[in-house]
């Protein structure tokens, strides 16, 4: 072994097909920052603006590509800062490997400058596996158990090296007991159940009348199968947040989004169907499932731990979603009768007008549900599409259409404001010749999208395809949380905490060379899209929306509505507007 153990670092990660490093530089990490310059033609290193957007590209690039994605940050806090991000990569269960430095180890204990308790810290996070470099010979197998264990669990790893230890000379580790002379190289296991509990499953979706399908992040590599499977059973199928990609919505029986931001058809299916078959989900929220006991159940997930949480599912079948959909395809019998799904498709027709009639409601001064309608059919073709949390979840939900070949993703478990710029960049270092599209709330871009921009800027003209679209809705308002305390709490708007400044996101990207598109008027959508998608450079799109077109739900509980009744009763600022939108929507 040649070099420090900063330069082992490099090259094990390299070994174990790591292309880039996403992080940002401090003196807790100078021998790994030496390290990554002399490896430079082994690792790619990508300086972000703020070690949380570093978290965020890691998990990105996990959900984009597959393969492990590695963040970078100094000791203290630097190593504080990626923990948001980490935990947007846990709870959507993406592989994840952070890197972080740590005062010399003679120091630690003694209340030293930026001395923070980092097992402590990670343990939560990264709780499959964190571990303290303290020896050279201990590198390699930390690396390895890092990086074997993230791609085995789905879940963060943490390694920490303490400053002094990064400019050890790298040791091999010596032939004796106590020794752990780890190797290289990880395959996912064939995992599927066993064949009683696929007949099982069979018999159950079989004896349905009714079948319902929901699909999940865990379903994002078997569209094919599970068009078969729908088939069959002549079943709609529904679709979580994370697995809007998992099925193309140009497909007659596909419902769209399910939940809050889910459709009418998706609520009706659930809550008229029989049979229930979930694949690679966990979507949360048991409201939007069929009642308990109204119907049987079947679950596939790769996770053992995340079986029967969510419905009291009848069948669990242990696997991957393709592999095991193949193996139950040969046992399930054609439904003679499709009546159900007939009806399924008519109201997802009949949603699909209801769409672009709201859509195409006047609002002061754009409605924001018409930026999203009038990019759906100008979506190039393997475009990557992220999404922040907030109002423009709702949107991004409900009306893009999503084809066959995309990719698209947001923050799911976590929900947490800040991915959708990061997750765009991410996208383009992974897929330079595809065309990245970020849709953000003004919130989210000014909490750090702008930031971002500088880091799009220095980039971006190492990309084969120069595109990447940050669309931000303008609209001055906090608007998601605004609704949630009218509809949930029954509170008026509270603008204090909800009213943000207004900012020139647009001429700001020109000041630092991208394009800028302004628009203020609902007839501009349509070519400023185009300009966008065709521009030579990146580009940031303002559309200045109008904070009170209403999100509904898919379903309207007496419980919200009279929330939302109390709110205007108690004086919210915004009611005339509200009231106004709220109308033309319900009847549109």
């Amino acid at each position: 072994m040649t070099g420090n153990v900063s330069d082992f670092l490099v090259s094990r990660l390299s070994d174990w097909g790591v292309k880039r490093v996403f992080g940002y530089p401090g003196d807790g990490i100078n021998g790994i920052m030496g390290a990554l310059n002399r490896g430079s033609d082994k690792l790619d290193f990508v300086q972000v603006r703020h070690e949380e957007m570093a978290a965020f590209m890691a998990c990105a690039h996990a959900k984009f590509t597959g393969e492990v994605g590695v963040c970078l940050a100094t000791s203290g806090p630097g190593a504080i800062h990626l923990l948001n991000g980490l935990y947007d990569a846990k709870l959507d269960h993406q592989p994840v490997v952070a890197i972080v430095g740590q005062q010399k180890r003679m120091a630690l204990g003694g209340n030293y400058q930026q001395e923070v308790d980092l097992m402590s810290l990670f343990k939560d996070v990264a709780h499959e596996y964190v571990h303290m470099v303290t020896t050279p010979s201990q590198m390699r197998h930390i690396i390895d158990r890092a990086m074997r264990i993230a791609q085995n669990e789905r879940n963060v790893c943490c390694i920490i090296v303490p400053n002094d230890v990064q400019e050890m000379e790298a040791e091999k580790p010596p032939h004796e007991h106590g020794s752990v002379p780890s190797g290289l190289g990880y395959e996912a296991p064939l995992t599927v159940p066993h064949a009683r509990e696929l007949q099982h499953a069979a018999d159950v979706l079989n004896a349905g009348e009714k079948v319902a399908i929901l699909v999940g992040a865990g379903a994002l590599h078997a569209t094919d199968e599970i068009m078969e499977v729908a088939d069959l059973l002549g079943a709609g199928v529904a679709k979580a947040l994370l697995g809007k990609a998992a099925l193309p919505d140009d497909l007659p029986y596909v419902t769209g989004s399910i939940g809050l931001l889910g459709t009418k058809p998706s609520y009706d299916m659930m809550m008229e169907c029989d049979t229930l078959l979930m694949i690679g989900s966990s979507f949360p929220y048991s409201e939007f499932l069929p009642e308990e006991g109204q119907a049987r159940g079947v679950q596939i997930d790769i996770n053992g731990r995340m079986i029967g949480i969510r419905y009291p599912m009848e069948v669990n079948l242990i696997g991957d979603s393709a592999e095991t959909l193949r193996l139950l395809t040969p046992l399930l019998k054609r439904k003679e009768d499709r009546s159900w799904r007939h009806r399924i498709e008519r109201h997802i027709r009949r949603w699909w007008d209801t769409m672009e009639s709201r859509a195409m409601e006047s609002a002061d001064p754009i409605n924001p549900q018409r930026v999203f309608w009038e990019l759906s059919p100008r979506l190039p073709d393997n475009c990557i599409i992220s999404c922040d949390s907030g109002s423009a979840a709702n949107w991004y939900a409900r009306d893009l259409k999503i084809r066959q070949g995309m990719m698209a993703s947001l923050s799911g478990g976590l929900a947490t404001m800040g991915p959708g710029v990061p997750y765009a960049i991410a996208a383009k270092f992974a897929h330079p010749d595809r065309v990245a599209i970020a849709l953000i709330g003004d919130g989210a871009m000014q909490m750090n999208g702008m930031n971002e921009l500088i880091t799009i800027g220095k980039y971006w003209q190492r990309w084969s395809d120069p595109r990447l679209v940050i669309m931000v809705l303008n609209n001055r308002d906090l608007n998601q949380v605004t609704w949630e305390q009218r509809a949930m709490e029954g509170d008026p708007k509270f603008k204090a905490s909800q009213d943000l400044p207004n900012f020139p996101y647009a001429h700001y990207a020109e000041l630092i060379g991208l394009m800028g598109i302004r628009v203020d008027q609902p007839e501009q959508l349509a070519d400023a899209w185009d300009r966008a998608l065709s521009a030579d450079r990146p580009v940031v799109l303002e559309v200045f929306a109008d904070p009170d077109v209403p999100p509904l739900p898919p379903h309207i509980t007496f419980k919200q509505a009279k929330a939302y009744s109390s709110a205007i009763l108690q004086g919210d600022p915004d009611s005339a507007g509200i009231i106004k939108a709220s109308v033309k929507q319900i009847f549109s």
